[in-house]
């Protein structure tokens, strides 16, 4: 099991809760003819998220990967389109989740909480859909 979130493209993204859920569960039918391990697949703006963010946590397949790289950093990041669904490691939960949502405002794509499944979804000029109840990852 891994620590799951993902960042998006606020463009097409719906921007209500119960609509936001049903795109992303298309999105992550990972049904794009296409490879889900290179970044140039991706609309730019998610491409120049991904450079940066792949800086502190490199992928672990696909044309950027290193296969001399270890270490719990080493992220399993599936890109779409739209979407960049990353897949890390527990230990790095609390660094993960800063790092990506950071990265999320500074490039002005959508974050998703994708762990949790009443988990936050920021989307860029929106207020965020937060749930009512107080998770861990609120408190920052």
């Amino acid at each position: 099991m891994s620590f799951d979130l993902m960042v998006f493209d606020p463009a097409v993204a719906p921007r209500d809760r119960a609509a936001f859920m049903e795109w992303y569960a298309q999105q992550t039918e990972w049904s794009e003819s296409h490879s889900y391990d290179d970044p140039a697949v991706a609309v730019p703006v998610l491409q120049r998220w991904f450079a940066e963010m792949a800086q502190h946590f490199p992928p672990i397949n696909g044309p950027l990967a290193n296969p001399e790289a270890e270490g719990p950093e080493v992220t399993d990041h599936c890109i779409g389109r739209h979407v960049i669904y990353s897949a890390f490691a527990w230990s790095m939960a609390d660094q993960a989740h800063s790092k990506m949502r950071e990265l999320a405002v500074k490039h002005g794509v959508g974050f998703f909480h994708a762990s949790d499944d009443q988990g936050e979804i920021l989307i860029p000029g929106a207020d965020p859909v937060i749930p009512n109840k107080k998770r861990w990852w609120q408190f920052w």
